[in-house]
């Protein structure tokens, strides 16, 4: 459903959240590492969520990817837009122009339900909140 990309992503900001609680920063190697993605990418797509401003990064010495507190409501959703796009959440599941209410696909309807849980699950959790959960070893990373 979600790209390998955004897969990663999300992973990746869940896990930085997880050293950032404990007040350290981490390297894209070891990011990459512990969510079992190439460093490469994983370098690629952490530049993507620091220009977007989902993550914070310093260079030097000390520096890595870390979150602040001011990022504690990063969602899943800011997260697939910054990297997927919108596709997920607008435009005809069939690809036609003029899809809508009044002139609908024959899937139109039922990807607008999809699409409204879809929003809902996305949008209510934090990515620090899941983290929280990977802490609490209520979820897992890998």
């Amino acid at each position: 459903m979600f790209s390998q990309a955004s897969k990663y992503a999300t992973k990746a900001v869940i896990f930085i959240w997880t050293q950032s609680l404990e007040e350290k920063k981490t390297s894209a190697k070891e990011i990459g590492q512990q969510i079992d993605a190439p460093e490469a990418f994983t370098a690629k797509i952490l530049q993507q969520l620091v220009k977007a401003k989902l993550i914070s990064s310093t260079k030097g010495p000390n520096g890595g990817f870390y979150v602040k507190e001011s990022q504690n409501k990063v969602t899943l959703k800011e997260i697939i837009s910054t990297i997927d796009g919108d596709n997920l959440f607008v435009g005809c599941a069939l690809g036609l122009d003029k899809c809508s209410d009044k002139n609908p696909c024959p899937l139109h309807f039922e990807m607008m339900k999809v699409r409204k849980d879809m929003d809902s699950m996305l949008s209510n959790k934090s990515l620090k909140i899941l983290a929280l959960e990977v802490i609490k070893k209520e979820t897992r990373l890998s």
